[in-house]
């Protein structure tokens, strides 16, 4: 197993390598550099303005020498602007040239400054972050276990009446966008005497209290929304469960229904919904930003949105490599999960 997990480290340093540079050549092709510079300049500007502003910056230097500073392999250059000051990545403002650090990268913690929010970037993504996380914590906490239970009732006799009750729910809440079903629970839930007398909060206020009156609907619009998907996918892993020789002998034996279902079908059923399970954390992450716009709340859907709408590089950069960690990591514990879950498959 410790092998097993060295080498899904190595591959998963390799892979947000590779998608990092990605994303930061495309945050830093010229159009947008020129878009940022007359943002920060003047919108009036020239393009030899424009080339000054950037080359001043340190923004026209070579796409692999910009990549290695903003990781912090590279030593960040010290370039002298046309006022004859010394600017870089590390000189921030009042540091004397002299004693700045030679490498101030996303290694070295220093993510940029944001342009939009003017703000350090690490700070931004931390809070946001945080209260996304809030956010999908209470999600998981109702979706999960109930898109479980009814995946398991709707596969435990297929063909049932329950499971043609039960899976057009799960269509239904999964073919019904966010938008919607928010707007929906907006006006039943908010507009009605008892969603006025019930939910007095709003999602604005639980970035500050985490309680049931002003989470419960951005909460149940994501998870009604996600939660289908997973129901249809453990009904289907529960079908398939049910109709295996090794359940087939145990009903001739005359075991229980109820024990052939909890003791010997649940466990086997549950391997392939788990892993659509820890799909759903980078799912929620990133596209939770409609919810998040709707109820205001400003979470990290909402900074993502901020970012490419204002074309703050640095912002938009530590954004993506929150994603690409987070997409990684749950791919991680998806497959060791999986392993433990999975008596047939064994790690040399």
């Amino acid at each position: 197993m410790g092998m097993f997990i060295l080498r899904r480290l190595g591959v998963m340093i390799l892979t947000a390598l590779c998608l990092t540079f990605i994303v930061f050549f495309l945050t830093n092709l010229y159009p947008n550099l020129e878009k940022l510079a007359k943002t920060q300049g003047n919108m009036r500007m020239t393009d030899e303005q424009v080339e000054s502003w950037l080359g001043n910056r340190g923004y026209l230097q070579p796409l692999p020498v910009k990549y290695g500073e903003w990781l912090g392999v590279l030593p960040s250059k010290q370039i002298e602007n046309a006022d004859g000051k010394l600017v870089g990545r590390c000189l921030d403002p009042g540091v004397d040239p002299a004693d700045a650090p030679r490498f101030c990268g996303v290694l070295q913690g220093d993510w940029g400054y944001s342009t939009v929010f003017k703000e350090p970037v690490a700070k931004i993504v931390s809070i946001r972050l945080a209260l996304t996380g809030k956010l999908m914590f209470w999600v998981m906490m109702l979706m999960v276990p109930s898109a479980l239970i009814l995946g398991v009732l709707a596969g435990m006799r297929e063909g049932s009446r329950t499971d043609r009750t039960l899976s057009t729910v799960a269509i239904t809440t999964t073919a019904t966008p966010e938008y919607v079903s928010g707007v929906i629970l907006i006006a039943v839930f908010a507009s009605s005497a008892v969603g006025l007398k019930w939910f007095k909060g709003t999602a604005t206020s639980a970035m500050e209290s985490a309680n049931f009156e002003n989470f419960f609907l951005p909460v149940l619009t994501i998870a009604l929304y996600g939660m289908g998907y997973i129901a249809r996918m453990t009904r289907a892993s529960m079908a398939e469960v049910m109709t295996a020789q090794y359940i087939r002998t145990a009903r001739l034996k005359g075991v229980s229904f109820p024990n052939i279902v909890m003791k010997h079908a649940l466990r086997n059923a549950l391997i392939a919904p788990f892993t659509v399970i820890m799909l759903q954390i980078p799912w929620l992450l990133n596209g939770v930003v409609i919810v998040e716009t709707l109820f205001n709340y400003k979470g990290f859907g909402w900074v993502l949105v901020q970012a490419a709408g204002n074309n703050d590089i640095e912002l938009l950069l530590g954004v993506s490599v929150v994603s690409v960690i987070v997409v990684l990591i749950t791919q991680l514990i998806s497959d060791i999960g999986y392993v433990y879950l999975n008596p047939r498959i064994s790690v040399s």
